[in-house]
């Protein structure tokens, strides 16, 4: 392949970046598994919170819209805590997670308030390091018609094709979240709107949309 070409070369720049992608990649799959994708606090935790941090809490309630009149404040029934708009119960995590997004399989968590901007990071450095994958895979296959060419090569050609699946799969993903986060609003709101109380009485289709460079702007900084 291109990389054992220059490493035998001993260019060494772009296999140690290949490597250093790869590992930032890892690294980023377990900062989003393991960290706490925004659970609701009990209301003794949201108290001491809120005094610590009364005057930021004040300025982002000025930017959050607020929850129409006909709308009341439900408690969870399965963890018992005050759930505020957009949180939702995930029962495979036993937690209500604010601005949840989805449970991700992949990860074995929530996609939530907390971890949803570095589930986007992960999701585009995996998609560059597959990418590349895909081409450092093609670039050392050279195709003949002879069983003793596929008894050499079945490995890295079955490499190449499962690229191209996790490629497809990331991309596709990427690109609904980014779609979403643009619109300011989350896989779980996007599938069950007619269910959402908030969404089903609100005279807005999305009141939460914001344009897209705001949306945008506030997701990620």
């Amino acid at each position: 392949s291109d990389l054992q070409k220059q490493e035998e070369r001993g260019e060494l720049l772009q296999p140690l970046i290949f490597i250093l992608l790869v590992l930032c990649s890892v690294l980023l799959y377990f900062k989003v598994s393991l960290m706490d994708p925004g659970f609701v606090k009990s209301e003794e935790e949201v108290k001491v919170h809120d005094f610590m941090n009364g005057r930021r809490n004040e300025e982002q309630s000025m930017v959050i819209p607020q929850v129409p009149s006909d709308i009341k404040m439900r408690r969870c029934g399965y963890c018992m805590v005050k759930q505020p708009m957009r949180a939702k119960h995930c029962q495979l995590c036993q937690h209500c997670v604010r601005r949840y997004d989805h449970h991700c399989p992949w990860i074995e968590n929530c996609v939530g308030e907390k971890n949803h901007p570095f589930f986007i990071v992960y999701l585009s450095v995996q998609l560059v390091v597959l990418l590349w994958g895909g081409h450092v895979a093609w670039s050392g296959l050279y195709f003949e018609q002879s069983w003793d060419w596929l008894q050499h090569n079945i490995f890295l050609l079955a490499s190449f094709l499962l690229i191209v699946i996790f490629t497809v799969v990331a991309l596709l993903l990427l690109i609904s979240h980014l779609y979403l986060i643009s619109c300011n609003t989350t896989t779980w709101e996007f599938m069950s709107h007619h269910r959402i109380s908030y969404l089903r009485h609100s005279e807005l289709e999305n009141p939460f949309d914001q344009g897209v460079v705001l949306n945008l702007w506030r997701f990620f900084c």
